[in-house]
């Protein structure tokens, strides 16, 4: 059926999201960008894994990449509501970039430092919540309501996309090349995000209401109809027509304001409350992928590449899917039942060393956690208002974010004493608890 729906006309969406110009460029750039981080990810997990005592280093490398999105986070949501999205988009991919580019240049001249890919991946961490939440922050102002559906899934297919290419060529170029030209290559991936996000024409930055004075307004739910974009110069696009808005409200200036003007809303605490546990269960896979790579699957970097590549590729397809195709049940309940299914995708792990079954197992994860990913961010689109997005984006997306480090501390010790048994079995209940309660409620 759901492929029927797909085939039948519901890829609409997708064009007329794709010809709006800014929306694509912004997609593009940061589709290429997404590409280096997918190949960045192994070199740098790789680097780590050839140090004396690389397994228990792992988990280090993990939280390095993961913990500092919170502090990240906290700073970059205010900043993409006060300034334009563009600058801000350009600026993060500068620094990132930089970093990234630190490694090769060092290599030139003489030897890595054995710290130098946990600094890496901690400038990575906190700037990471930059693009996460300023391209979502950015959808309503660049594609109608209508639309929003096809293009968070293009987002997602960006992510899905990436994330299969670049492991897989990572491993290969790895193998040839070694890691420090993986890292060149991500470097010059930012550079080209960077143009890609100054040559959008429409301004990306919240204007206020001539007639209100600070704290500014915010729009609550409600069946009010308001315009969403402001008013289109004619350097820019037609706006993205008009969406239903809530009535005005004070804004709250603060991060803790903004925080409890969203612990408010019922829906987006429960549905954040179960990704924030489904990506410790995440967490716990980023660890456990390169250990069974290096440790029970035969092919080294090539076997870390096709785990990545599978998990991708499923996330690839649930988000073709989910983009194009209307949950016919309510939202909380659509996004519990395929969180449930990539549960049990996390019991595939105990059939290793078959790597077949394992790499299924990944496949499953990423088909049906990318569905409950662009449904519960239309669903937050819908539910916050427009001045709070770049802030509330970013404290949701980093409340999400900031929990694999837990994975990572969780399993690290499980795999060190080599017991991938319960490992799995945490990781899978981890994930399927929380659903099973989202399941339950009534919306």
């Amino acid at each position: 059926m759901m492929v029927n729906d797909v085939a039948g006309g519901r890829l609409a969406g997708y064009r007329r999201a794709l010809s709006r110009r800014d929306f694509r460029v912004l997609w593009l750039g940061s589709s290429v960008s997404l590409v280096g981080d997918g190949m960045t990810f192994v070199a740098l997990t790789w680097l780590v894994l050839s140090q004396p005592d690389g397994v228990r280093r792992l988990g280090l490398l993990t939280v390095c990449h993961t913990l500092p999105v919170f502090v990240g986070g906290l700073l970059a949501g205010p900043v993409l509501d006060r300034f334009d999205k563009r600058h801000v988009l350009a600026v993060d991919s500068v620094v990132r970039g930089g970093a990234m580019a630190s490694i090769p240049v060092v290599s030139l001249v003489g030897e890595v430092p054995p710290a130098m890919p946990f600094v890496v991946a901690a400038v990575y961490g906190l700037f990471k919540m930059v693009p996460l939440a300023g391209f979502p922050a950015a959808i309503p102002d660049l594609v109608p309501e209508r639309d929003r559906d096809a293009a968070n899934a293009l987002e997602s297919l960006s992510f899905s996309l990436s994330g299969m290419i670049g492991p897989a060529l990572g491993g290969v170029l790895i193998a040839g090349f070694g890691g420090e030209a993986v890292l060149a290559f991500d470097a010059l991936s930012y550079a080209l995000f960077a143009v890609a996000a100054l040559t959008v024409r429409r301004p990306l930055v919240v204007r206020r209401p001539a007639s209100v004075r600070r704290p500014f307004a915010v729009r609550r739910p409600s069946v009010v109809r308001r315009p969403l974009a402001p008013q289109a110069s004619p350097a820019t696009e037609p706006p993205a027509e008009a969406a239903t808005e809530p009535p005005l409200e004070a804004v709250p200036e603060s991060a803790r304001g903004t925080l409890m003007t969203l612990l408010r809303d019922r829906v987006l605490v429960a549905t954040t409350l179960a990704f924030m546990a489904f990506n410790i269960a995440v967490g716990m896979l980023l660890v456990t992928g390169p250990w069974l790579a290096k440790t029970q699957l035969q092919g080294g970097p090539q076997a870390l590449g096709l785990l990545l590549a599978a998990l991708a590729a499923g996330e690839l397809a649930g988000a073709a899917v989910a983009g194009a195709r209307t949950p016919r049940a309510r939202p909380l309940r659509a996004i519990a039942g395929v969180q449930l299914v990539a549960a049990a995708g996390f019991l595939a792990l105990l059939t290793a060393p078959l790597t077949i079954t394992v790499v299924t197992g990944f496949l499953v994860i990423g088909m049906f956690s990318a569905p409950m990913t662009i449904w519960a961010q239309s669903l937050r689109m819908a539910r916050i208002p427009a001045p709070l997005r770049g802030r509330g984006f970013a404290i949701l997306r980093t409340l999400m974010q900031a929990t694999p480090p837990i994975g990572a501390a969780i399993v690290t010790p499980l795999l060190a004493a080599d017991l991938l048994g319960p490992a799995a079995l945490v990781m899978t209940l981890v994930a399927a608890v929380p659903a099973a309660v989202l399941l339950s409620m009534k919306h």
